[in-house]
């Protein structure tokens, strides 16, 4: 307030001053030249405007002053509160410290009251002790809250907000049995004449990277993108390279988000088949891949639209188009040739209508959608692609919920139906003389989630995926890239995941593979797969 008084009484000596000066030259004026004389009212406006500019300055002043004194008075309560809040977490530390060392009185039980009276003192007794570990828990949280808030930001060569996310992860496994894939296996296959029955290793490159920006608003959108890598793009060919994956794009979108209705464009999990098995031992590919699950990550763009019927009931319209993918292995490593879905010069479509009911945060929903792609293997032999979707997530009380999807179909090959084929050939694919057929499918893929508290959940699920047995023997012997052969494929599986704390994840997983071949038997393989990861 020193700097305030300053001003002030400067202010009240200097003005009579600034007064006197401003008459002087008026009465050497008047003196100077008598011949024309100033009227008296002229320099009495003068002197008005300038005390009426003089009070406006002593308002602002005093209208300062009382600004800083409330300031004073807001800073003088928050340091009190701090105080009082400090003085709290004291108390309450110094009492419980004294309750964990000190016994509790017994006091004179009545007949009948002993067990009562006994449990009581348990009950306080046990609450007594797991106060430090509440305590402590709490004064983590909060340390890990003040952390973060002086933490590093991600730096971006724009000026908007970037957020790095992602695990890593461990993976241990062991299989008994022939399996497609060792670490993240969908099939199981025949005993080879040097396999040995099952196999035993250990992966990291199930780990995913993923950034997440923030943009401008844009014509009232709120614009962001997201873009997520894993090491699960293949292996280097040198010694030992299993153990150094490649980086591989997973997905990359761009949202404009009003509010009711959003623009997405990039490769993402498709639209009308949203879902997937909770599971940390199957994120290279998602749990039920080739069982029933229709997961492949597509470049598509599409429009979505929510209309809220009610406060509990909502209905959300989604539509849009997608590259045709068919299932088919790039013919070139580093030049990219179109494939029979793109040779047919359009995309392909889909939609899903989906309507939610009750909790935002847990809702009961279902959905169903429809798909379509054209598809052409040239020399005039063209496939329909076709499909439709049903989805469900119910929420069955407070602890336990039921998720799936279902679908049939022809030629989805690209969306990880039928095996990954989309047709069967009678010869040879590039012999144009070969006739081309496309082959039908229906699958599914259920979980039921048993959540025993925030910390703590048990996953258990079933998938089938199953081609059409008439369509693979159309032509006597299956010929079509993938596993031509296959006719069923089922996959059971039954998890534990334990997040001890937000970021320290633990996770027990076990799975069992059947597959059925068009002429072979059955075979059968088991997974198991211990996972440990820290999310950032």
């Amino acid at each position: 307030m020193k700097s305030l008084r300053q001003p002030t009484c400067f202010a009240t000596r200097i003005v009579p001053l600034i007064i006197s000066l401003i008459g002087l030259p008026a009465v050497a004026q008047v003196t100077a030249s008598p011949q024309q004389p100033q009227p008296e009212s002229s320099l009495q406006d003068s002197v008005r405007a300038l005390a009426q500019e003089v009070n406006q300055l002593n308002a602002t002043i005093l209208e300062l002053r009382s600004e800083m004194s409330q300031s004073r008075q807001e800073t003088r309560e928050l340091r009190e509160q701090l105080q009082r809040a400090m003085g709290q977490i004291a108390t309450l530390s110094t009492g419980t410290a004294t309750s964990t060392q000190s016994t509790l009185p017994v006091a004179p039980v009545a007949p009948g009251q002993g067990t009562s009276t006994m449990s009581s003192a348990q009950d306080r007794e046990k609450e007594s002790s797991a106060q430090p570990e509440k305590l402590e828990e709490n004064q983590t949280l909060l340390k890990a809250m003040v952390e973060e808030q002086h933490q590093t930001k991600v730096e971006s060569a724009s000026k908007y907000r970037i957020r790095l996310t992602g695990i890593a992860l461990l993976n241990v496994f062991g299989n008994r049995g022939t399996v497609d894939n060792l670490d993240v296996p969908n099939l199981a296959l025949p005993r080879g004449k040097l396999d040995t029955g099952g196999s035993f290793g250990a992966t990291v490159r199930q780990s995913e990277v993923g950034f997440e920006v923030y943009g401008p608003t844009l014509a009232g959108a709120r614009t962001s993108a997201d873009m997520h890598l894993d090491l699960f793009g293949g292996f280097p060919d040198t010694a030992d390279g299993v153990t150094a994956g490649l980086v591989r794009l997973r997905t990359a979108t761009v949202r404009m988000d009003w509010a009711r209705t959003s623009l997405v464009v990039g490769q993402d999990a498709p639209f009308f088949s949203p879902l997937s098995p909770t599971s940390i031992a199957s994120l290279g590919y998602p749990a039920f891949s080739y069982s029933g699950n229709l997961w492949t990550w597509t470049p598509q763009v599409r429009l979505e639209h929510r209309v809220a019927l009610s406060a509990a009931n909502s209905i959300l319209f989604q539509g849009g188009i997608l590259d045709p993918l068919s299932g088919e292995t790039p013919y070139e490593e580093f030049y990219r040739t179109p494939q029979s879905g793109e040779k047919s010069r359009q995309p392909a479509y889909a939609t899903r209508l989906a309507w939610s009911h009750g909790d935002p945060a847990n809702p009961f929903t279902i959905g169903i959608g429809g798909y379509y792609s054209r598809q052409d293997y040239g020399a005039g032999r063209t496939e329909d692609a076709w499909a439709g979707t049903a989805d469900w997530s119910v929420p069955l009380g407070k602890w336990l919920g039921l998720s799936g999807e279902f679908y049939r179909g022809r030629a989805l090959g690209g969306l990880g139906g039928g095996e990954g084929r989309s047709v069967v050939f009678s010869g040879p694919q590039a012999d144009p003389n070969s006739s081309v057929v496309g082959l039908n499918s229906i699958g599914g893929w259920a979980q039921l989630k048993f959540k025993a508290s925030e910390a703590l959940e048990f996953n258990a699920g079933y998938g089938e995926d199953n081609p059409f047995a008439r369509d693979l023997r159309y032509f006597g012997a299956p010929t079509s890239y993938g596993y031509s052969s296959v006719s069923r494929n089922q996959s059971g599986m039954v998890n534990v995941i334990y997040r001890p704390r937000t970021d320290l994840i633990f996770s027990l997983e076990f799975r069992h593979l059947d597959t059925t071949g068009i002429y072979a038997g059955k075979e059968t393989a088991n997974h198991v797969n211990l996972g440990v990861g820290v999310l950032f």
